[in-house]
Protein backbone atom coordinates (compact mmCIF):
# COMPACT_ATOMS: atom_id res chain seq x y z
CA UNK A 1 0.00 0.00 0.00
CA UNK A 2 1.24 3.53 -1.09
CA UNK A 3 2.25 5.89 1.76
CA UNK A 4 0.80 9.64 1.77
CA UNK A 5 4.06 10.96 0.53
CA UNK A 6 4.08 8.16 -3.03
CA UNK A 7 -0.10 9.05 -3.20
CA UNK A 8 0.21 13.07 -3.22
CA UNK A 9 3.35 12.44 -6.28
CA UNK A 10 1.42 10.49 -7.84
CA UNK A 11 -1.56 13.11 -7.58
CA UNK A 12 0.44 15.77 -8.85
CA UNK A 13 1.50 13.78 -11.86
CA UNK A 14 -2.28 12.89 -12.89
CA UNK A 15 -3.07 16.30 -12.16
CA UNK A 16 -0.48 17.68 -15.00
CA UNK A 17 -1.65 14.42 -17.53
CA UNK A 18 -5.49 16.44 -16.87
CA UNK A 19 -4.35 19.58 -17.75
CA UNK A 20 -2.33 18.67 -20.67
CA UNK A 21 -4.79 16.08 -21.80
CA UNK A 22 -5.49 16.28 -25.87
CA UNK A 23 -9.18 14.33 -25.88
CA UNK A 24 -12.19 14.02 -23.81
CA UNK A 25 -11.61 10.61 -23.10
CA UNK A 26 -8.19 11.59 -21.32
CA UNK A 27 -8.88 14.30 -19.58
CA UNK A 28 -12.11 12.02 -18.20
CA UNK A 29 -9.83 9.01 -17.48
CA UNK A 30 -7.22 11.53 -15.66
CA UNK A 31 -10.40 13.05 -13.88
CA UNK A 32 -11.56 9.91 -12.08
CA UNK A 33 -8.15 9.03 -11.29
CA UNK A 34 -7.77 12.20 -9.47
CA UNK A 35 -10.68 11.34 -8.07
CA UNK A 36 -10.05 8.13 -6.73
CA UNK A 37 -6.59 9.42 -5.65
CA UNK A 38 -8.37 12.51 -3.82
CA UNK A 39 -10.56 9.31 -2.01
CA UNK A 40 -7.40 7.19 -0.80
CA UNK A 41 -5.55 10.52 0.50
CA UNK A 42 -8.85 11.36 2.17
CA UNK A 43 -10.38 7.89 3.40
CA UNK A 44 -6.81 6.40 5.17
CA UNK A 45 -8.74 6.20 8.41
CA UNK A 46 -12.22 4.63 7.20
CA UNK A 47 -12.70 1.44 5.46
CA UNK A 48 -13.68 1.08 1.78
CA UNK A 49 -17.50 0.79 1.17
CA UNK A 50 -18.69 -2.27 1.19
CA UNK A 51 -19.96 -4.02 -2.21
CA UNK A 52 -23.40 -4.62 -2.83
CA UNK A 53 -25.72 -6.32 -5.48
CA UNK A 54 -27.01 -3.37 -7.71
CA UNK A 55 -29.98 -4.34 -10.52
CA UNK A 56 -30.24 -2.74 -13.61
CA UNK A 57 -32.95 -2.92 -16.15
CA UNK A 58 -32.20 -1.07 -19.79
CA UNK A 59 -34.47 -0.38 -22.18
CA UNK A 60 -32.92 -2.32 -25.11
CA UNK A 61 -30.35 -4.86 -25.96
CA UNK A 62 -28.39 -2.38 -27.40
CA UNK A 63 -27.99 -0.75 -24.28
CA UNK A 64 -27.78 -4.14 -22.17
CA UNK A 65 -24.70 -5.05 -24.92
CA UNK A 66 -22.93 -1.45 -24.10
CA UNK A 67 -23.34 -1.71 -20.38
CA UNK A 68 -21.82 -5.37 -20.30
CA UNK A 69 -18.87 -4.68 -22.35
CA UNK A 70 -18.39 -1.46 -20.31
CA UNK A 71 -18.41 -2.95 -16.59
CA UNK A 72 -16.27 -5.81 -18.02
CA UNK A 73 -13.89 -3.10 -19.31
CA UNK A 74 -13.65 -1.59 -15.93
CA UNK A 75 -13.49 -5.26 -14.29
CA UNK A 76 -17.06 -5.46 -12.84
CA UNK A 77 -18.14 -8.90 -13.87
CA UNK A 78 -22.37 -8.57 -14.74
CA UNK A 79 -24.42 -11.40 -14.66
CA UNK A 80 -28.07 -12.23 -14.62
CA UNK A 81 -29.97 -14.96 -12.96
CA UNK A 82 -31.86 -17.60 -13.92
CA UNK A 83 -35.75 -16.25 -15.02
CA UNK A 84 -34.92 -12.77 -15.29
CA UNK A 85 -35.67 -10.58 -18.54
CA UNK A 86 -32.38 -10.45 -21.51
CA UNK A 87 -32.52 -6.53 -20.89
CA UNK A 88 -31.95 -6.98 -16.85
CA UNK A 89 -28.10 -6.61 -15.63
CA UNK A 90 -26.80 -7.68 -12.18
CA UNK A 91 -23.21 -6.05 -10.87
CA UNK A 92 -22.28 -6.37 -7.58
CA UNK A 93 -19.86 -3.32 -6.53
CA UNK A 94 -19.11 -0.20 -4.79
CA UNK A 95 -21.72 1.92 -5.54
CA UNK A 96 -19.87 5.24 -5.50
CA UNK A 97 -16.97 4.06 -7.77
CA UNK A 98 -19.24 2.13 -10.14
CA UNK A 99 -21.07 5.63 -10.67
CA UNK A 100 -18.13 7.76 -11.23
CA UNK A 101 -16.39 5.43 -13.36
CA UNK A 102 -18.71 2.64 -15.16
CA UNK A 103 -21.73 4.62 -15.50
CA UNK A 104 -20.48 8.03 -16.30
CA UNK A 105 -18.98 6.37 -19.28
CA UNK A 106 -22.00 4.42 -20.20
CA UNK A 107 -24.64 7.03 -19.93
CA UNK A 108 -22.42 8.96 -22.67
CA UNK A 109 -21.86 6.47 -24.89
CA UNK A 110 -25.65 5.43 -25.06
CA UNK A 111 -26.70 9.26 -25.60
CA UNK A 112 -24.39 8.92 -28.78
CA UNK A 113 -25.59 5.62 -29.65
CA UNK A 114 -29.20 6.26 -29.36
CA UNK A 115 -27.79 9.72 -31.64
CA UNK A 116 -26.83 7.93 -34.25
CA UNK A 117 -29.76 5.36 -34.19
CA UNK A 118 -31.44 8.20 -34.99
CA UNK A 119 -29.91 9.48 -37.61
CA UNK A 120 -29.79 6.03 -38.84
CA UNK A 121 -33.84 5.89 -38.65
CA UNK A 122 -34.26 9.01 -40.28
CA UNK A 123 -31.98 8.21 -42.98
CA UNK A 124 -33.87 5.09 -43.97
CA UNK A 125 -37.09 6.30 -43.76
CA UNK A 126 -36.31 9.71 -46.13
CA UNK A 127 -34.02 8.09 -48.58
CA UNK A 128 -35.08 4.89 -49.02
CA UNK A 129 -38.79 4.53 -48.46
CA UNK A 130 -39.49 8.33 -49.79
CA UNK A 131 -41.29 10.14 -46.39
CA UNK A 132 -40.66 12.30 -44.27
CA UNK A 133 -41.63 10.38 -41.04
CA UNK A 134 -43.80 12.87 -39.65
CA UNK A 135 -46.54 12.16 -36.90
CA UNK A 136 -49.51 11.23 -38.72
CA UNK A 137 -52.25 13.85 -39.50
CA UNK A 138 -54.94 14.92 -37.15
CA UNK A 139 -58.18 14.57 -38.54
CA UNK A 140 -61.47 16.43 -36.42
CA UNK A 141 -63.87 13.76 -35.26
CA UNK A 142 -67.52 14.82 -35.96
CA UNK A 143 -69.78 13.87 -33.33
CA UNK A 144 -73.41 12.13 -34.16
CA UNK A 145 -76.20 14.52 -33.64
Amino acid sequence: MMDDEALREKLAKVEALFRRAASPGEKAAAGAAMDRLHDRLGSRDRPPDPKEEYQYSLPDTWSVRLFIAICRKHGVHPYRYARQRRTTVMVRVRKREFDRVVWEEFTRLHTELEDYFEGVTDHLITRAMGSDGDDSAIVQRRLPG
